[in-house]
């Protein structure tokens, strides 16, 4: 320790936000670099590379092969995939000084692919699964819960390459077991959800999520068996309503009713039904959001949903990636005076609106001079509304979908809630938060047709090769590890991801106290047993004691006063249990524990 490059504090770091955060910076393992940047100190390096060799042995026994591509990548095959634009700010883009546009590369497919192009040309040289530890770039604009949400990380990235689908198939399941070995040999608990592809592409895709509070994702699990990301659940489909019976539409002045609440109050007062109360359900709000497309462009969307639920604009986002999404804002609003803040209703919105242009006229595909219309499949073909009555102080009711206004198409747009029916009919859906630690994906043939990936068959025809990707968050598992591993004291590692496996503690002043406590160290480490000596001459016990318990080390021997009647105690940081063993003693029964 006396040696030993680490700082421990005492206190929080300012910008720390959750328990793993925290620790990691006061126990001396990472210091900010900058937003979302950290270095790895030489603790915290120990652990990251624990945790990637846990990883590798399970991907080597799988079958993967492990090699090395650049982070610094040229543009071209980027643009290629179309994922040069595709990424929009998320890309860190930079030129050479012959002005040659460069990456920083957020994931590597392109690369992994080109390599095989270049390789292998029969269908003899597959099956393939290749794999490689590697920093990743990425300009988050939010990097926040320390190395939970970073712009430069370290990710474990592997792709498989088929003749065929059958063979995806094949490598998709045993990288999927594989993943399954590594979290359970980690300690780190998962759920596999079925989630989106986003930039990716792909025709399937399965996250890995660890249920921790602090984490980012948010998932549903059913009692039959349905597991998500929000981001990925569906609605399940339901029939049209009957609005025969329906009265025509009516807009009337709604004085003081900005909000759903007092809408719904209002027309209970105002306008009653005879059947039940108007209930905030009853209501159709329209969200107006902005999508900014890979080109830059600009598009301004309304969504309409029911005004009991709130827009989620992360399932937004999924939904049109690789658009980014965002509420709008008066500058977007000012533009389009139709559209009257807080009274938005769909007559003036929709295709058969008298504000539409026909998409037909527009390059893009999407309406010209207007903007497009999507509902939230909760609003059923046939259900009718209060809604806005476009102008102020001013809302419509028994407003129908299907007969008085229509939708461009539908877009799952509305937070999920606990209760909600899950899509395969298996039971109501149980919310939980998650930290992403895995994502396995079927890419199929996109990376292949783009970058011309094809060997030859059985047949001699060019074939175009399957490929499978499969990432794993290693700096990310670092601080799902922490959080799941800590008391109020200080960090608690597991012996297999620990710096250390033992922290010798020499707590007394004589010189034979430190001369016991080197020889056990020096027995252990000989016995290939990684220790940390606190050595230190001029510190006191209690200080020792508290760096012990930040650091966070399974197992201590602590030598002090106990060594004048010829004992050391052992303690065990995970159990918080400790007991006295005789000095001649303390590395065989260190070694059992340590040993198992």
């Amino acid at each position: 320790m006396s040696k030993l490059f680490v700082r421990t504090l005492r206190e929080n770091p300012a910008d720390a936000e959750v328990e793993s955060h925290k620790l990691l910076v006061r126990a001396g393992y990472i210091r900010r670099s900058a937003p979302g940047i950290y270095t790895w100190l030489p603790l915290g390096l120990r652990v990251l590379r624990n945790v990637e060799q846990i990883i590798r042995e399970e991907m080597d026994s799988a079958g993967a092969q492990e090699m090395l591509f650049p982070a610094l990548l040229p543009r071209e095959p980027y643009e290629a995939t179309g994922r040069w634009e595709d990424y929009g700010p998320n890309l860190f883009r930079l030129k050479d000084r012959r002005e040659n546009d460069y990456l920083l590369a957020p994931t590597h497919e392109e690369m992994f692919t080109l390599i095989v192009k270049d390789m292998c040309s029969s269908y003899k040289d597959l099956p393939l699964n290749l794999y490689q530890f590697q920093t990743k770039y990425r300009d988050e604009a939010r990097p926040r819960a320390g190395l939970l949400r970073t712009r430069e990380f370290v990710m474990k990235d592997a792709y498989s390459f088929d003749i065929d689908d059958a063979g995806l198939d094949s490598a998709y399941q045993i990288m999927r077991d594989a993943y399954e070995k590594t979290f359970k040999r980690l300690g780190v608990p998962y759920v596999i959800v079925q989630a989106t592809s986003g930039a990716m592409g792909g025709s399937r895709s399965e996250e890995f999520l660890s249920p921790i509070d602090v984490g980012e994702d948010t998932f549903v699990v059913s009692d039959g068996g349905y597991a998500a990301n929000t981001e990925a659940v569906t609605t399940p489909p339901v029939e049209d309503l009957d609005y025969s019976d329906v009265p025509d539409a009516q807009t009337v002045d709604t004085p003081d009713s900005k909000t759903i609440a007092a809408l719904v109050d209002f027309f209970n007062e105002a306008h009653p039904r005879a059947d039940r109360p108007w209930e905030a359900a009853d209501t159709m709000k329209n969200v107006v959001v902005t999508l900014t497309h890979p080109d830059g462009e600009r598009e301004l969307v309304v969504i309409g949903m029911p005004g009991d639920r709130e827009a989620d604009l992360k399932r937004i986002e999924a939904a049109v990636s690789p658009a980014e999404v965002e509420m709008a804002g008066p500058e977007d609003l000012a533009k389009h005076p139709e559209l009257v803040p807080g009274y938005i209703g769909p007559m003036m919105i929709g295709p058969n609106s008298p504000n539409r242009v026909a998409a037909s006229d527009s390059e893009s595909g999407r309406p010209e001079g207007s903007v497009r219309y999507l509902l939230d499949p909760h609003v059923r073909r046939g259900s009718a509304w209060i809604t806005g009555g476009d102008a102020v102080d001013k809302h419509s009711y028994n407003v129908v979908y299907g007969r008085d206004f229509e939708a461009d198409g539908f877009i799952e747009a509305v937070e999920v809630r606990a209760g909600d029916e899950a899509p395969d009919g298996s039971g109501p859906l149980r919310i939980q938060r998650g930290i992403e630690i895995g994502h396995i994906f079927q890419l199929g043939r996109k990376y292949a047709e783009a970058l011309g990936l094809t060997v030859l068959d059985q047949n001699g025809k060019a074939t175009v090769v399957t490929m499978g990707s499969y990432g794993i968050g290693v700096s990310r598992l670092v601080a799902a590890l922490a959080e799941l591993n800590h008391d109020e004291l200080g960090l608690k590692w597991p012996a297999h991801v620990a710096p250390a496996q033992v922290h010798i503690l020499a707590t007394g002043k004589g010189s034979e106290v430190f001369a016991a406590a080197e020889k056990i160290g020096e027995e252990l480490t000989a016995a290939g047993v990684e220790v940390i000596y606190d050595d230190r001459q001029k510190v006191s016990a209690g200080v020792k004691f508290k760096d012990y318990e930040l650091l966070g080390m399974p197992y201590a021997i602590v030598v002090g006063r106990g060594l004048a009647d010829g004992k050391v105690e052992l303690r065990d940081r995970r159990a918080g249990t400790s007991v006295d063993v005789d000095v001649d003693d303390a590395v065989a029964a260190t070694l059992e524990v340590v040993r198992g």
